[in-house]
């Protein structure tokens, strides 16, 4: 059976309801929209990643992170749902002292047949990026920024600092050699990176982003599939907080994995050209995709 066909069973059969956290500006923001799909611990389909797969990649991300969101003063906490349906995962902050720091992640969004581990790797470095991702913030209906870092920056900031830091130390050059990697990756990446494992690295994050990619464009029912070589040629008028369509998604993985800057350079709150590529700051690669971020952030 296919991951499509077993795909189109699950939705079939599996629509227990599931309150699951939307955009907000408090931050309970899911991967991808609210939607009813729910995957059952236990449920014999093709695809997905086992359980052991889903604490290997939180534990990797967490004893990572944990000692760098002390120094800011507050606590990191993952939740691990696993015999949770939800397809989905989120971040969000204690409600009384904003000092715990929890990124929510659930054993159906795991065992959907689109996922690998890579690509929840990049699930979990999202929703982190949205307690670390820096500007540009959720705004409110005023106008005003709030502490969680918008969608499609916490995308970037997934392929851009957390990712990096993720691979690091892995095998990554004998990982890329046994994967179909498109030519234009490749190359891009050669031209952002001199380092044979900066490289590979670069190239194993733009995969695990298609695998994300691939996963959203299942879930939005989208026909058209993502692709390297056709990035959305949308351009905002103003920077969109809410979730990207699926190419868009694609390209800001992309451009993060290319962005050339210091994994160690922290992002800024509210100054977009700290730590990321910009124009602003003479870059001509790695930068936010304009089907999300405006370019007058910049200025």
């Amino acid at each position: 059976m296919s991951s499509k066909i077993s795909f189109i069973l699950l939705s079939l059969i599996l629509v227990i309801s599931q309150k699951v956290s939307a955009c907000d500006i408090n931050g309970k923001t899911g991967i991808v929209a609210e939607n009813k799909l729910y995957i059952p611990a236990g449920l014999k389909i093709l695809g997905g990643i086992n359980k052991t797969q889903f604490n290997n990649v939180i534990d990797r991300v967490e004893s990572i992170y944990k000692s760098q969101v002390e120094k800011l003063g507050a606590k990191l906490s993952f939740e691990r749902n696993w015999d949770d349906g939800t397809v989905n995962a989120y971040a969000h902050r204690d409600d009384q002292s904003g000092k715990i720091w929890f990124v929510s992640l659930f054993g159906g969004l795991a065992r959907h047949p689109q996922m690998t581990e890579d690509a929840f790797a990049v699930v979990a470095c999202h929703e982190l990026g949205h307690h670390l991702g820096g500007a540009p913030k959720k705004k409110d209906s005023d106008g005003n920024s709030r502490w969680a870092s918008n969608e499609g920056q916490a995308d970037y900031y997934a392929t851009l600092k957390c990712l990096r830091n993720y691979f690091k130390g892995l095998n990554n050059q004998e990982i890329v050699a046994k994967l179909n990697i498109p030519s234009l990756v490749t190359k891009s990446c050669q031209k952002s990176f001199a380092n044979a494992e900066e490289i590979a690295v670069c190239q194993r994050s733009s995969m695990a982003g298609l695998d994300l990619g691939n996963f959203f464009k299942v879930l939005m029912n989208t026909k058209i599939a993502v692709n390297f070589n056709t990035p959305d040629t949308t351009k905002v008028l103003k920077t969109d907080d809410n979730h990207p369509q699926a190419q868009c998604r694609l390209d800001t993985y992309f451009q993060g994995s290319l962005c050339d800057k210091n994994v160690n350079e922290d992002l800024s709150d509210t100054d977009v050209n700290i730590g990321s590529c910009t124009q602003r700051n003479g870059d001509v690669m790695g930068l936010r995709p304009n089907c999300w971020f405006s370019t007058s952030e910049t200025n």
